[in-house]
């Protein structure tokens, strides 16, 4: 089960964590998905997705 959006693909990045003597363990930092329905399907969708579908259907409408 990967953790991409499945509008867009984004996926998880990689970062680092510094402690007080600099030293550098990785960690892994995954996007916000949430499931939501779209055209009867349950998709994966980042909240990034999910903000730019709401200005678009708002844009359309008015």
């Amino acid at each position: 089960m990967a953790k991409r959006c499945d509008l867009c693909g984004r996926g998880s990045t990689k970062g680092a964590t510094r402690s007080h003597s600099k030293i550098k363990t990785l960690k892994r930092q995954n996007i916000n998905l949430q499931t939501k329905t779209i055209d009867g399907k349950k998709m994966k969708v980042c909240t990034k997705c999910i903000k730019t579908s709401k200005k678009d259907k708002k844009k359309k409408s008015g």
